[in-house]
């Protein structure tokens, strides 16, 4: 068992990002099993949940001409559009059946604005609007987590490299992320994680 000050982080293991799903990671299923066999080790486990409205600002369907994958500029920034997906409520946004969710204490629901994205499970895509996951880690005396999920280069990229900006040790596990690899978002991700200061490994 790690000690109370280790958390595990999962990150997006829904439907939609599995086979099947509306915006599947190749092999994304894959890393159920690894992240089971994870939370036994922990005694903080922690959830995360894409959980869009209908009709969200960066569904590519909310903007004529544009296709999936697109990217466009958004009050805060560049946005890459998305097919819909993880809309609340909706099969694709539950959790992956397979996957363990009664050891998890926290489960951390994201881009429920419709205006805004959010891929950190620390604050939405402007960097500024927290998600309130903070301060639980704060009050649980979180010192460390360990991240896992989906997808590498997007969600658990951005929330690794927000983890480590503030202050938390952070340590991706690679055996139970998989990633998109969006035009070479990937080795980009990594090498973000890196420089943010994020531990890598297998």
């Amino acid at each position: 068992m790690r000690p109370e000050s280790d958390a595990l982080l999962v990150i997006d293991v829904q439907n939609d990002f599995c086979e099947g799903g509306a915006l599947a990671v190749p092999d994304g299923d894959a890393v159920v099993p690894a992240i089971n066999a994870l939370m036994d080790d922990f005694a903080t486990v922690l959830l995360t949940q894409d959980w869009h409205p209908p009709r969200h600002s960066s569904f590519a369907s909310e903007h004529p001409g544009k296709a999936p994958f697109d990217t466009v500029e958004m009050d805060y920034g560049p946005q890459v559009l998305w097919p819909d997906h993880c809309v609340q409520g909706s099969h694709g946004a539950a959790f992956h059946p397979d996957l363990r969710t009664d050891p998890a204490q926290l489960v951390i629901r994201k881009g429920f604005r419709r205006a805004i994205d959010s891929y950190s499970a620390l604050f939405e895509n402007d960097h500024a609007t927290p998600t309130g996951l903070e301060g639980y880690l704060r009050t649980r005396a979180v010192t460390r987590l360990v991240m896992v999920g989906l997808a590498t280069d997007f969600c658990v990229q951005f929330s690794a490299v927000d983890a480590a900006k503030l202050g938390f040790e952070v340590t991706l596990l690679g055996r139970a992320c998989r990633g998109i690899d969006l035009d070479g978002s990937l080795d980009a991700a990594r090498a973000a994680m890196r420089g943010a200061g994020v531990r890598l490994e297998d």
